[in-house]
């Protein structure tokens, strides 16, 4: 990156390691934490539309929506997630190029399926094989964010039941007894209410999302992870800054890193707690109001 660390063979001392922690590998170490950041922003949002939207079809009066939303709770729950990340990546890459593959090549004559081998004409690969490197990080970026996210959105969806079913009835009912239609209830009503019953068990989903980004490596994008194994091992001749097995000390950074996001999490999360168990007639409400005594 500098001009005087062009030759790592000459530099010694805090000039190597300062050129050693400046060198490209390492700064797509640090743009990986933008990676993993980036997840998260993407992810949480979108598993908790998932999730809203399984428990909402889970509490649905018409039954085959009813069961659609269960099954979708439990099998999902009811999966290791490593084997749901493995099999489900496979399987919606494969079903992209599968349904590209119907419309832009509907002359293939060949089998898709061939042993154990899956084939489809060049034009419905996707990524092209010609695109820029890129867009398969994008892609399979992308493919990482909807797994997370039907994965944890199965979790969300059985948080935000419990949670609807947790709020009075009689609030309902008294709603219901000024004139609300059964469409203003659950706007006004239930939706604001059940956020207090759900924020503790979404709580411990973003605390176990945050560690289960490291999975990004086995579907194969280079986060910090993929990064810190890479960087920490021993290095032979073939690169530039050659050093002893350093694995230990990169994964304790990231031991360290990981602790405190959870921390400004605990923080940012303890304060929206307080503030949705203001004035409720909740546990947390209740310790609240009497410690303002």
């Amino acid at each position: 990156m500098f001009s005087h660390c062009a030759d790592p063979k000459a530099l010694e001392g805090f000039s190597w390691l300062f050129c050693y922690l400046t060198s490209g590998k390492h700064l797509d170490f640090y743009t990986s934490f933008l990676t993993v950041l980036t997840l998260l922003a993407v992810t949480a949002p979108t598993a908790l539309a998932f999730g809203f939207g399984g428990a909402m079809a889970a509490r649905s009066h018409i039954a085959p929506v009813s069961w659609l939303g269960k099954i979708y709770i439990v099998m999902v729950r009811g999966v290791p997630d490593i084997v749901f990340f493995m099999f489900f990546v496979i399987a919606l890459d494969q079903g992209v190029e599968w349904m590209k593959h119907q419309v832009v090549c509907p002359d293939w004559k060949e089998p898709i399926r061939q042993g154990l081998e899956f084939r489809v004409c060049p034009e419905a690969k996707v990524p092209l094989n010609s695109s820029s490197q890129i867009w398969h990080q994008l892609y399979g970026f992308g493919l990482a964010v909807f797994t997370f996210s039907i994965v944890f959105g199965a979790f969300a969806a059985n948080v935000l039941y419990g949670a609807m079913n947790a709020v009075p009835r009689a609030q309902l009912e008294t709603a219901e007894s000024y004139g609300m239609t059964p469409r203003q209830v659950f706007r006004r009503i239930l939706v604001p209410q059940m956020w207090t019953y759900a924020l503790p068990g979404l709580s411990n989903l973003w605390m176990i999302l945050i560690k289960a980004t490291p999975l990004l490596f086995l579907l194969g994008v280079k986060d910090i992870v993929y990064w810190a194994r890479e960087l920490g091992s021993a290095k032979t001749q073939a690169y530039s800054y050659p050093h002893p097995d350093w694995r230990l000390w990169y994964f304790l950074f990231l031991l360290v890193a990981y602790l405190c996001m959870t921390r400004v999490s605990e923080i940012l999360l303890g304060r929206l707690s307080a503030r949705l168990n203001h004035g409720q007639a909740t546990a947390a409400g209740e310790a609240m109001r009497r410690a303002a005594q």
